[in-house]
């Protein structure tokens, strides 16, 4: 006879789970209790729930693996929602295990209770309420199977504390089952020969054709089956923020990241190309701007695991359901080398004309910092970002090259997730080195995690990149709101470096350009546990290229605009 909290564990223990963050309180206990007799999974014990959450998110982005997160009931699982939210955006695998209260006082008020399954089903790909001990085996092989087939996502399972607790109340007496029976839950894998076909025929009449690629190349592994196709076709190629490391950034064929801070040269290419192939990318308003003006005379091929993304934006003249590995590596014997010697010089001439640049005078720049942060780690760390200004030049000037290399927000746009997701990309990669990009703003939503480094003396390298605002917003409000700036003045920022010290970490203070390379090489050889770079950088520069939201990307602007700007229509 078993606990339901001793099949939760043994579940985690059949999965190959090695790490779980969370929280404990009350209505987790048993699970906590039972989590002691597993000789396989360590558990981190996080500052806030949220960070767990994030943690396990970046452990799943750097390992491929689904992450585990564990918190109790009522503000511990809604602590969890934003992680959840982040996750769903971007469709990666976590598994959130929620304690709750007993179910006789379920929907009674009690204390620490929160309709957990209901506050958390629009942003998980599901969810469970377990009330029967003997369904944890069947919900628990479930929830790992919908959160890592098809397209990935997270998936939340409540568990009241009498399910997990044993005697006095019921104990399980079933077994894990065999296989999963989801009638409901399908997903199409192998791309049907016709829409194939169709696709080559397409590629075929192309004269400048451009392969778009998305987060869902690189939850499929299709970073190898991407570059031979690429090659062989000779296709420029253009990556989305998730995209990164899909498609090596240095490659003569790559045109870098598209969209609002996209490269020049990969907006222009967007606008010219005559065929856009997006594979495992959902046309997002970032990439499209104004879209009743996104490539109208381009033929348009999409390639998702998804069918929900079947026109829901674009209506593309192919869409070919399945995983982006499988249908790269199949539509590759039906294409032949396309005829893009113009089209490739055309776009080696814009990249000469436009490439990615920053001003040299003035105060520490964030570019030239991250810039020097590639150069030194051969552009091989794993990097997590905050969002924001140093988000987007971190995508800019950090070039990619590498499959789960880059962990950022992109669909949710998460203030705090970088730091946290830094530290479970050292769990699961503990052999890599490991760069935080964050802005002074979101470092400070979840700063608290400092502790869990520093306990576990992981060598993560925090990149703080402070200019005393919330940088976008200011951006914002610096080109569209005549220049009002309203609520993002960060006054009382504390000193990084003795923050860092006050938690038993290494700080160290960059000031000047020309210290920048002494002071990164520092914070690259210590390798005792984390170390902040507190970068006290210029106040107040613009990220450019950049699409105005809502506009077409042919007016993109290079450099700061000469005259005021509109209010923007679309979303910010």
């Amino acid at each position: 006879m078993a606990r339901g909290a001793d099949k939760v564990i043994e579940a985690l223990d059949r999965f190959g789970v090695e790490y779980v963050f969370g929280h404990p309180g009350g209505a987790a206990m048993p699970i906590f209790d039972a989590l002691l007799n597993s000789k396989q999974i360590k558990f981190v014990l996080t500052r806030h729930e949220q960070g767990a959450t994030h943690m396990a998110d970046g452990y799943a982005r750097a390992t491929g693996k689904p992450g585990v997160a564990l918190v109790t009931s009522g503000p511990g699982a809604t602590n969890t929602i934003t992680g959840l939210l982040t996750a769903q955006m971007d469709s990666s695998p976590l598994i959130v295990l929620t304690g709750q209260t007993v179910t006789s006082m379920l929907g009674k008020d009690a204390f620490q209770e929160a309709d957990v399954f209901g506050i958390s089903m629009p942003v998980v790909k599901h969810s469970y309420l377990v009330k029967d001990p003997n369904d944890i085996p069947r919900v628990m092989t479930e929830a790992f199977h919908i959160a890592t087939t098809g397209r990935q996502g997270p998936v939340l399972i409540d568990l009241p504390k009498d399910v997990t607790q044993g005697a006095p109340f019921p104990e399980c007496t079933t077994d894990f089952p065999d296989k999963v029976y989801l009638p409901g839950y399908t997903w199409q894998s192998k791309p049907a020969p016709e829409l194939l076909q169709e696709a080559a025929e397409l590629l075929k009449k192309s004269k400048r054709p451009l392969l778009y690629l998305g987060g869902g190349c690189i939850a499929s592994g299709a970073h190898e089956a991407a570059k031979a196709f690429a090659e062989k076709t000779r296709m420029a190629v253009t990556n989305t923020l998730l995209g990164k490391g899909a498609f090596p950034e240095q490659h003569e064929l790559s045109v870098g990241m598209l969209g609002m801070h996209g490269t020049a040269y990969a907006n222009k290419a967007v606008v010219d190309c005559d065929l856009i192939m997006s594979v495992g990318g959902r046309w997002d308003d970032r990439i499209t701007g104004k879209l009743d003006e996104f490539c109208l005379d381009a033929k348009k091929i999409h390639v998702d695991i998804d069918p929900a993304e079947h026109g829901k934006v674009i209506m593309p003249d192919v869409f070919i359901e399945g995983d982006a590995r499988q249908v790269l590596e199949e539509l590759i014997n039906l294409v032949e080398p396309i005829d893009t010697t113009a089209w490739i010089a055309q776009i080696d001439e814009w990249k000469e004309k436009f490439p990615l640049k920053y001003g040299k005078r003035g105060g520490l720049k964030m570019q030239a910092v991250l810039d020097r942060m590639y150069e030194l780690t051969a552009g091989r760390a794993v990097v997590t970002t905050d969002v924001g200004q140093h988000q987007m030049w971190a995508a800019q000037f950090y070039k990619t090259a590498h499959h789960r290399q880059w962990i950022s927000s992109g669909g949710a746009g998460t203030m705090g997730f970088g730091f946290p997701a830094a530290i479970g990309a050292q769990f699961g990669r503990p052999e890599e080195t490991v760069v935080a990009v964050c802005g002074d703003g979101g470092f400070q939503m979840t700063l608290c995690e400092l502790a869990t480094a520093t306990i576990h003396k992981l060598p993560i390298k925090i990149l703080v990149l402070d200019n005393k605002y919330l940088g976008m917003v200011r951006q914002w409000q610096n080109l569209f709101f005549d220049n009002r700036y309203s609520g993002v003045d960060l006054l009382g920022n504390p000193d990084f470096v003795k923050l860092a010290e006050a938690y038993g970490a290494k700080g160290f203070r960059l000031k000047r350009t020309a210290d920048i390379d002494k002071i990164l090489k520092q914070a690259l050889d210590y390798n005792e546990g984390p170390c902040i770079i507190h970068a006290e950088c210029e106040k107040e520069d613009n990220v450019f290229p950049m699409i105005p939201a809502g506009a077409p990307i042919s007016e993109m602007l290079i450099e700061a605009p000469k005259e005021k700007l509109a209010q923007p229509k679309g979303s910010t």
